[in-house]
């Protein structure tokens, strides 16, 4: 049994959540599994903005789960949608792709080269492995499963004997009448895509209406196998339901009592699952929250099935550096499994669980991630040492494990802007990492690079993807001999200060004390002295050197930090490129 937490020590919005959550639970479903939803479409890459649907509710269920509650975490693959258009900047998608808009995500052909069956499961395969390394624990369920078995007959068959009174919730947010013909369907990604962007779209993808009257179920083409039907009768006693294709002309009559190749139009099929599931809480990002959308909707349509609308925050977009809001249906916007790459779960975890939902944030692909790094180990330091403010205790807790264990970690989490160097400098050399690693703290080098995995290959990865090959570090092979030989005086003692230090300080921590202490020295102050001691000419003489040292060592005004830069070229070389 997991020890129970006590969310009244804590003001992180998680416990918040937790709380609320439990006792609407306790209210609605005493003695059963609390119930927690996310939603995710494989109709292209998943974002990391889609990430955010997943890991709301994944914190507030962990903290559930740590308080001895039974928690189901349910993600509904939404790979019963429609293709609805061929996403750009995936690798073996071509315009041919075109030919399947219109049907299931299940029923269109992976990208080529992919070893999966369709399109759904080919991206639902990279989600699932990386919600997998980030330890969210989740009950998966296919919509074309639930569809297509059967499952969901009687509430279908509810909607349409019901369908009035679904219209009539949906008439109150259409602010214009459109023809009959133009009533059709609009796959909820487009819908609400559009609906955020202010396109006056909010009474779209809500069924068709036409002389036959509503309808809030679409079926598939026996013929093509697209949505672009029109329900054109319906029977409730029989449940007959004749429908033709505006895209291949085909038409025939069904049970709907005994047919399963259609789905629910989206602001009626979400609601449906509110209900079938007993959901508790649910997130809904702020393109589903805006006036007339899916999420504010489903809250009156809910109670056509019996159920509740869940307890769900409206959560913030999430950006990466240097890039504008993310769709999946844009080809080359990062997914989860890419920030895995350059970053650790528990960073990635830390991220979503720092900021309250309605907070948008950025993750870092940029500079920016070593000082996100930066940040996360000073916060790790001071929740050893226990000066962490209560807030971000919770949020390092749940970054860095779940309710069933902590995360694999890396043994010795050595700075990552340190690793990023020396993985520049060594350009994939792994020996020579090795050692200049085990040189930043000789009285306890390393035994081998697993130590600081997987941190390092992070790092490296970091690298070797993100950073633009003019900014790469290259050490010169020869010295400048021209720049050597036109130094003035106070130059060329500096580094005869810096040489005739360079055995006696050869650690990161000893380089450091060495190469900010050069100017210092030469200025008539001691080595030790803190910027409250020097006058304010010394920081631009200790600039002045460094860029001296970086043209001598690397032919420009910056690189990494020159400690570790020093040992990663070693000392032999240095001396030989200082003039030695």
């Amino acid at each position: 049994m997991p020890i129970v937490a006590q969310s009244t020590e804590t003001t992180d919005w998680v416990s918040r959540f937790a709380d609320e959550v439990i006792e609407e639970s306790e209210r609605r479903a005493p003695g059963k599994p609390v119930v927690v939803a996310s939603g995710l479409s494989p109709s292209g890459p998943i974002h990391l903005g889609n990430l955010r649907e997943v890991m709301t509710p994944h914190l507030v269920a962990d903290e559930i789960r740590r308080r001895g509650y039974q928690v189901r975490h349910l993600i509904s693959w939404d790979d019963y949608d429609r293709y609805r258009k061929v996403p750009k900047g995936i690798a073996g998608v071509d315009d041919s792709w075109a030919e399947h808009i219109g049907r299931p995500l299940t029923a269109v052909p992976a990208p080529k080269g992919s070893s999966y069956p369709n399109w759904a499961e080919h991206f639902k395969a990279a989600m699932t492995e990386a919600l997998a390394e980030m330890g969210v624990e989740f009950d998966g369920i296919s919509q074309t499963e639930q569809y297509t078995s059967g499952a969901y007959r009687e509430q279908i068959l509810h909607a349409m004997k019901h369908r009035g009174d679904i219209d009539a919730v949906l008439d109150q947010y259409r602010t214009k009448k459109a023809p009959a013909k133009k009533q059709q369907q609009k796959p909820v990604d487009e819908a609400e895509l559009e609906a955020a962007e202010g396109s006056g779209a909010a009474a779209e993808d809500d069924g068709s209406s036409g002389s036959a009257g509503y309808f809030p179920y679409k079926p598939y083409c026996g013929g093509c196998g697209k949505d672009l039907t029109t329900v054109t009768s319906y029977d409730d006693d029989t449940t007959e339901l004749a429908y033709t294709c505006t895209a291949c002309g085909f038409s025939e009559t069904v049970r709907l009592s005994e047919f399963n190749r259609g789905k629910l139009v989206w602001k009626v099929d979400w609601p449906m699952r509110w209900a079938y599931e007993g959901v508790i809480f649910e997130p809904s990002g702020v393109d589903h929250s805006s006036p007339g959308s899916s999420f504010q909707v489903g809250g009156q349509i809910v109670g056509i099935f019996g159920g509740e609308q869940p307890i769900g925050p409206m959560y913030a977009f999430v950006g990466i550096s240097g890039m504008a809001k993310m769709s999946s249906s844009r080809g080359g916007v990062p997914t989860p499994a890419d920030a895995l790459k350059i970053m650790e779960p528990q960073l990635l975890r830390w991220l979503y669980a720092r900021r309250r939902p309605n907070q948008s944030f950025k993750i870092a692909f940029d500079q920016e991630i070593q000082r996100l790094y930066d940040e996360w180990d000073k916060l790790a330091a001071k929740v050893a040492e226990g000066s962490a403010l209560p807030g971000d205790v919770a949020a390092y807790t749940r970054a860095v494990g779940t309710a069933a264990g902590e995360l694999p970690r890396t043994p010795r989490p050595l700075p990552y802007r340190t690793l990023a160097s020396v993985a520049d400098i060594t350009a994939g050399h792994t020996d020579q990492a090795l050692r200049i690693l085990s040189e930043l703290d000789p009285e306890q080098p390393l035994g081998s690079l697993d130590e600081v995995r997987p941190r390092f290959d992070r790092a490296e990865e970091w690298i070797n993807t993100q950073v633009p090959a003019d900014q790469r570090t290259i050490v010169r092979d020869e010295p400048d001999a021209e720049l050597l030989k036109s130094l003035d005086e106070a130059s060329g003692k500096s580094l005869r200060l810096l040489l005739d230090g360079l055995a006696e300080h050869w650690s990161l921590d000893g380089l450091t004390h060495l190469v900010y202490g050069v100017p210092k020295v030469q200025a008539g102050f001691p080595a030790d002295a803190t910027p409250k001691e020097l006058p304010p000419e010394i920081k631009t003489a200790q600039r002045s050197f460094f860029a001296l040292l970086y043209h001598l060592l690397v032919g420009r005004d910056t690189g990494p930090r020159l400690p570790t830069l020093l040992l990663a070229v070693g000392q032999e070389r240095v001396r030989k490129l200082l003039g030695e």
